[in-house]
């Protein structure tokens, strides 16, 4: 941007130019106000600790998802979870005919476009995760096998939050002692 306004504009390009500049930095300062504080916010939730002891799950992303999951004991189970985030395939029945096709995609998709993003990471550091992504990429594409991992991963938080687990070792499932 400032090498843009170095160059020699006329004088009504160069007062736009510095109104545009002026924006993008407001903006940008806007910004990192909001993700600090997200930030904040997100370590006054419950459950937060818990979260960020998983590797590939930070702050902000924490906040994200414990403000979209809310009260984990409201959900009867993982796959209650995944339906409310949307990672569950759409079901077309008629008669004894039963189709199982893309995910629903219902619910937030702040919320899923975070958990996807989170397990992205977790698969770098969980052999677990990164296991079970390698072998469903082998038989279907990248993008069903980050999604059906995300599905797992979901079930490995939710589990977090309901049995209250702290993790002192992620990628090995070591658990913190107290």
């Amino acid at each position: 941007m400032r090498r843009a306004l170095e160059r020699s504009w006329d004088e009504l390009t160069r007062a736009e130019l510095e109104v545009i500049v002026n924006q993008i930095g407001s903006l940008k300062e806007g910004i990192k106000r909001l993700d600090r504080q997200l930030s904040e916010y997100g370590r006054q939730l419950r459950g937060h600790r818990n979260l960020t002891s998983i590797k590939g799950i930070g702050d902000k992303s924490a906040a994200v998802l414990l403000s979209v999951i809310g009260d984990v004991s409201d959900f009867a189970g993982e796959d209650k979870l995944a339906s409310y985030f949307g990672l569950v395939p759409r079901v077309a029945n008629s008669n004894e005919t039963i189709h199982h096709g893309r995910i629903t995609k219902r619910g937030s998709k702040l919320g899923r476009t975070t958990l996807v993003q989170c397990t992205l990471i977790a698969v770098r550091y969980s052999p677990y995760l990164k296991n079970f992504y390698e072998r469903l990429r082998a038989k279907k594409s990248a993008g069903k096998a980050i999604i059906a991992t995300a599905r797992k991963f979901l079930g490995i938080i939710y589990r977090t939050l309901k049995y209250n687990w702290m993790f002192a070792d992620f990628p090995n499932f070591v658990l913190a002692e107290g």
